[in-house]
């Protein structure tokens, strides 16, 4: 064995051991790697995915808040960001990571609400009428034991809980061959509870196999529920993500065994949700599909429609839009994308985009160089410097850019656009300096980024 090969297994070794369930062994690790390998590191590009699940919600390698941050240090990202749903367990470990690699970072949180204007058609979930995938941007601190919005915080993650035991139950009642057990089946999945029914689709597969356990039973009783031939069902069994993409779509989406149509009862209003993000001084975002829904048709008026709630910045996932085989749908949801980005730019909606990570085959990172996209680089690249910037400020100046202060000193929404962007420019900083600027108090830390952000 050479060298280099030895070298590579050691790090390897190492990287894996970042997506352990043990946090402190994460921490340690993480430390590890950055003093051991941080001269194969890349110089920053321009390249950012500031929408990352993580394994606190579902992601689709398995990668801990640390493994996302080193991976995003090793693709030489100009920035990353969390984004988990329902939970913010992640968020300490990501910032930490940011600072141990000089890594610009920033943490969200993704939920689903319900949206009384549009509730009888779709807007960006698709088959769920009133129901609207909504997120809050640039968390800097986990809200504190017992307060109001712990306290909120945990009821998403109650209600989550209670969804997907309904969901369970359900389908237990259809397929009993296979059925599991919420507790151990499920939430052994992921470190803290934050189930999804991602998790729930995979336990199910993974029953499957300790029922039937050679592939032809397996094949067997997953083509009778699927409804697809017996051949096809084999080839299934070798490709795992699309096994539980099927799977996924027969059990828990529209029509499927296990699923119940949602109502205003399901989630909670999109107003709660956004007081409940403005109240902990992060950034209530909008999502936004694909543009084809009922709702999202009309672009500009939806956008309007969550701006007047609270609503400050919009999340794209731009791989949807242009990375598509078909050449009309291609066209269509390029234009899209287009015509939501020159509203949000026009609305002075800070753009955030990633690509998720919660689905086999979704890549690492946006290909901002792609001729759909590349038009837009400037503007999404801006956005990711604003939520950074919040998030700085937010953490150390106390200077949230929903903030009281920050409306009062930039009443118009292009100078405070080009402030927190201008912050965010700053190189990203260390552990020292991270000390440095909570050392210094929250007034000579704002004097600080303002003298050295350039505007």
């Amino acid at each position: 064995m050479q060298k280099g090969e030895i070298i590579v297994s050691e790090l390897e070794k190492l990287e894996e051991q970042l997506n352990s369930f043990d946090g402190t062994l994460r921490l340690h690790v993480l430390e590890e790697l950055s003093e051991r390998y941080r001269h194969i590191l890349p110089q920053e590009g321009t390249n950012i995915n500031m929408h990352f699940h993580s394994f606190f919600s579902y992601n689709s390698e398995w990668y801990s808040p640390s493994r996302i941050a080193w991976e995003s240090a090793k693709m030489g990202l100009y920035a990353a960001g969390l984004c988990d749903f329902d939970v913010l367990e992640g968020l300490e470990e990501f910032l930490h990571a940011g600072t141990v690699l000089r890594l610009r970072t920033t943490v969200n949180i993704e939920t689903r609400a319900f949206i009384e204007e549009y509730a009888d058609v779709d807007v960006n979930s698709p088959g769920e009428q009133g129901v609207v995938y909504i997120m809050g941007a640039g968390f800097f601190e986990t809200p504190g034991e017992n307060s109001p919005q712990r306290n909120v915080l945990l009821d998403y993650g109650r209600r989550a809980q209670v969804r997907n035991i309904g969901l369970v139950e359900r389908i237990n009642k259809k397929i009993p061959d296979i059925e599991i057990d919420y507790a151990k089946d499920v939430l052994p999945l992921t470190p803290a509870g934050g189930a999804t029914e991602r998790h729930v689709v995979r336990a199910y597969v993974h029953k499957a196999k300790a029922v039937f356990v050679s592939e032809q039973k397996i094949a067997e009783f997953w083509s009778d529920i699927l409804g697809v031939r017996i051949e096809d069902t084999l080839a299934l069994l070798s490709d795992t993500p699309s096994l539980e993409d099927a799977v996924r779509a027969r059990l828990v989406k529209r029509g499927g065994i296990g699923y119940r149509k949602p109502d205003r009862a399901t989630f909670p209003p999109v107003e709660t949700f956004i007081s409940w993000v403005l109240s902990c001084g992060a950034i209530p975002m909008i999502t936004w599909l694909d543009g084809t829904s009922e709702a999202e048709k009309n672009g500009r008026e939806m956008l309007e429609c969550m701006k007047a709630k609270g609503a400050a910045a919009l999340n794209i996932i731009p791989d949807r839009n242009w990375n598509i085989s078909d050449a009309a749908e291609r066209e269509l949801k390029i234009s899209k994308l287009d015509e939501i980005v020159s509203h949000a730019e026009e609305m002075g909606l800070p753009l955030n985009i990633g690509t998720e990570m919660n689905k086999a085959g979704l890549p690492f990172v946006d290909d901002l160089d792609a001729a759909p996209l590349r038009k837009h680089k400037e503007v999404f690249l801006r956005g990711a410097q604003i939520m950074v910037g919040h998030t700085l400020c937010a953490k150390y100046a106390g200077y949230p850019y929903t903030g009281i202060q920050a409306e009062a000193d930039f009443p118009r929404i292009a100078d405070k656009n080009r402030f927190f962007a201008a912050v965010g420019r700053i190189p990203a900083i260390d552990a020292g300096r991270a000390r440095e600027l909570e050392r210094m108090g929250k007034k000579n830390a704002f004097e600080w980024m303002h003298s050295h952000s350039s505007e």
